[in-house]
Parts: C-alpha cells; structure tokens; sequence
C-alpha cells in the first residue's frame, strides 16, 4: 500500500490510536510545563476523538515538571531526586490536563506502569480491560511510567518503549510519536547541512539505525535511537508508525488529515492477535537459545517448532514457562517463545534428537523445547 493511502487509511477508519508526547514537547526551556501546548494537544485530541477515534495518551513530562516546579534548573543524575522530581511532577502534569480537558467534557484518567506489569499475563489483560473500560467511560487514558517506584526504568526506559507497547497490547493500528523534531533525518541536521527528511521508511533495518546518531533530548531519557526501537517493535506487530514534531501548531490536525507531515514508518510485519502480541513484543525475555542455520531457517521459513537437536547454546537460568529468546548463530534474534523445559534441563538435552534424548535420560516430556503455538517470529 501507497504511503499517501496508507495515511488514509489509518486517519478515515475509526480506529483505536495510541499518541506519545515527549516531555520536551510539553516543557519550555526552564523545565516548567507549558500550558498552552497541552491546551492545544487537549483541543485536538477533542476532535479526533469525536471523528470517531478512540484515543491514548502516553506522556511524558512529570520527571521535566518536576524539576521546573522545584526550581532545580536541570534534571538530576541520581535515582532519589529523579524520584522526588516524578512525584512532585506528576500531579502537576495530570492537573493542568485535566483542567485543558475541562472545556470538552472529557475524564482525564491516570494510568502508572511499570516494566513489570507487562511481564504478567494477567495483569497485562487487567490493563487492556481497564482502558478499553475507560474509553466507554468518554475518559482519556494518560500512561506514565511510576517513575517514583521503579528503578530500571529511569535508568535504562522511556516512554517510546512504553507507547509502542501500549500500542501492542490495544492492538492499534497506529502510534504517533511526538518529538521535538520533523521526524527522521538522514543525519543530524544540527550539523549536516545536507540531513534531508525521510517521509516514509518501509524497513527499519542497520541503515535506518544509522541514521539516528547520538541524539538525547535534555529534559527527557530517550533520543532517536529510543523511537526508532519503538517504531520497530509497533511496526514489527502490523502496525504503522508517525513520528512528527509536536512543537508545531495543530500538528495531530495535520496527522488526521493525512498530510504528508513527519516520518511515516509503514508496517513490515503481519497484524498478529493479541495473545501473540504479548508473547513476542511485550514481555520480558528470560533466557537465550542460540540455534543453528537449519533451526533458524524452519523457524523463519516453515513456522515450525523448536526441537533440542537445533539449539547450539543456552544462556541465562530460566524455568518451565518462561519466554526466552531464539537467537541464529550470529546473536540476531528471530523469535521469542514459551519454553518447555528449565534451563538446566535444556543444557541436558540441547543438539540431540529425540531417540538420543530417550536413551539417555530414558523419557521425553516434551518433543519439542518451543512448539510452534508458543513462539512468534520477530527478526
């Protein structure tokens, strides 16, 4: 499908979108929030929402609020000030959108997650219950990291990774990251002067990865190498992605009226269900299986099971159940899946066949480490 038509079609279907607001976006350059950009975002959201949209909001800005409403003139560098920032922030940012949200009637309803909420099953469910309750409700959901109880998160996260696995969980077919920037240069442009914007990328492969430099934003944790790996994981599960700069005037008008704006990155993998979604982009790896060529070709190819014969190293002590990563022999990951067997266990048993397998250890439970219904092809 076309750009321009793909564009059509994501804005004229009522669909369910999932937009992430970066933090530089919602704050000036003292730190403080800016009320009449999230005034602006609440008006258009307003409108997307009543052409039939159920809408989203992943933002950011309670670390960056933080820190303007204590007066601290940058963000911290240590986890205890990071965390007294995102507790102070956090009630200023969800107030002034509920009072910008005030003129539309519509519930602002708060939503704080951590890496861990999506690892269970259950839970994961519980929050797809929730939002798609809150939307019945004519509320908006807004999604924060509880930057004030999680510690990987504010170190290593973002809320890119958080909105594209939003985005997965509510099976939508679009996520709109808002940036500081148009979108995505060829290279930097604050130094190249022939940096030219890519409207569409159809892949994001080594050579897109190359384009993002070394980027960070000042008030926030991520960078164009973070929305990139988001627009990877979302795009990867059949969805599209456009990353726009949300500095500009009415830009999620321009968004929904299909223009041409930003950076369109079309879907490069089929729409999976939701349950697949989980297993393959949302939830946290506990292991690592290194196969071999023929392992990795059925796999990729075939959609076939993983059986132990294929599998060339174990790495990591996970147990029955968990998700572990299928790497080919070069450490590219292909696939994730719910193993069969603990660690140790597939140490025991990883590069024999199955009649190898019984004559040593007398039984097989299992034929195969990963069956074919419990793993999903990411690479």
């Amino acid at each position: 499908m076309a750009a321009d038509t793909l564009r059509q079609s994501l804005v004229g279907s009522k669909t369910t979108v999932v937009v992430k607001v970066g933090t530089n976006v919602l704050t000036n350059a003292t730190g403080e929030l800016d009320r009449r950009r999230i005034e602006s975002l609440a008006e258009q959201i307003s409108r997307i929402r009543a052409a039939g949209h159920r809408i989203a909001l992943v933002s950011s800005g309670a670390i960056g609020a933080g820190v303007g409403k204590l007066g601290l003139g940058k963000r911290p560098t240590d986890l205890p000030h990071l965390q007294a920032c995102a507790a102070v922030g956090q009630s200023a940012l969800m107030q002034l959108y509920q009072e910008a949200l005030n003129p539309y009637r519509i519930h602002a309803a708060q939503i704080l997650l951590t890496a861990s909420d999506f690892d269970s099953r259950v839970r994961y469910l519980n929050m797809r219950n929730t939002i798609s309750t809150l939307f019945e409700f004519n509320a908006l959901p807004i999604i924060n990291e509880n930057d004030t109880v999680s510690i990987a998160e504010i170190k290593f996260g973002d809320n890119d990774q958080l909105a594209a696995m939003v985005a997965n969980l509510l099976h939508a077919p679009l996520l709109v990251l808002l940036t500081n920037v148009d979108g995505l240069y060829s290279g930097d442009p604050r130094s190249d002067a022939n940096a030219r914007l890519q409207a569409t990328v159809p892949h994001i492969d080594a050579a897109v990865t190359g384009m993002a430099g070394t980027s960070k934003s000042s008030l926030g944790t991520g960078g164009m190498k973070s929305k990139l790996k988001a627009a990877r994981l979302a795009t990867a599960a059949g969805g599209a992605v456009i990353m726009a700069n949300g500095s500009i005037d009415g830009i999620l008008d321009q968004i929904f009226r299909a223009e041409a704006v930003g950076t369109l990155f079309l879907p490069h993998g089929e729409s999976i269900p939701a349950w697949k979604r989980w297993l393959g982009f949302t939830a946290q790896s506990k292991g690592q299986l290194v196969v071999d060529a023929g392992a990795a070709g059925a796999i990729c190819q075939r959609g076939t099971s993983l059986l132990p014969v294929g599998v060339r190293d174990v790495q990591g002590d996970y147990g029955k159940g968990d998700v572990v990563t299928i790497c080919d022999s070069g450490g590219k990951e292909i696939a994730r899946g719910l193993t069969n067997y603990t660690a140790a266990d597939t140490r025991r048993i990883m590069g024999r066949a199955t009649d190898q397998i019984i004559q040593q250890i007398g039984n097989i439970p299992y034929v195969e480490l990963v069956h074919r219904d419990n793993l999903v092809v990411t690479g």
